[in-house]
């Protein structure tokens, strides 16, 4: 997969964005009647200014992974994944599911808006599995702070 080369953010921006990202997503819990706790840090990951995968403990004492940015936001429990390369995968595969199910339901077959989407949801999993399948990305921890 060949992409154009990025200019390099700065440090401030870098840290903006993982912000936004950080507070995207807590507004999302929120809205989906979601208390979190905590982020767990250590086991999120960002790839900045792409995709952020956030592992969070809600007030209800349970775990749950969220990956936004240049995708959709989209949750699910811990428990897919033991860690965020695993979650990524597992949203990949989520998206390419859902994706499927759009393209070969008769009704959305003349809907050019729900095939589009089909095709971002196809897109933007293809771009996580890619994402999580590049070992150099994983093979660091993060940085003591990042959130």
């Amino acid at each position: 997969m060949a992409e154009a080369q990025q200019p390099q953010m700065t440090q401030e921006e870098a840290s903006t964005w993982v912000r936004t990202q950080f507070q995207a997503a807590n507004k999302y819990l929120a809205e989906n009647g979601i208390i979190s706790d905590q982020v767990l840090t250590k086991e999120s990951r960002y790839l900045i200014p792409h995709v952020a995968i956030w592992k969070f403990s809600t007030r209800d004492k349970k775990q749950l992974w969220l990956v936004n940015g240049d995708v959709p936001t989209d949750v699910a429990g811990a428990q897919v994944a033991k860690d965020a390369r695993g979650a990524l995968r597992h949203f990949s595969l989520q998206w390419q599911l859902k994706a499927q199910a759009i393209i070969n339901d008769p009704s959305t077959a003349t809907d050019v808006e729900k095939q589009k989407y089909a095709n971002y949801l196809v897109n933007r999993a293809e771009n996580l599995y890619a994402v999580s399948d590049q070992e150099n990305l994983w093979n660091t921890q993060p940085e003591e702070g990042n959130s």
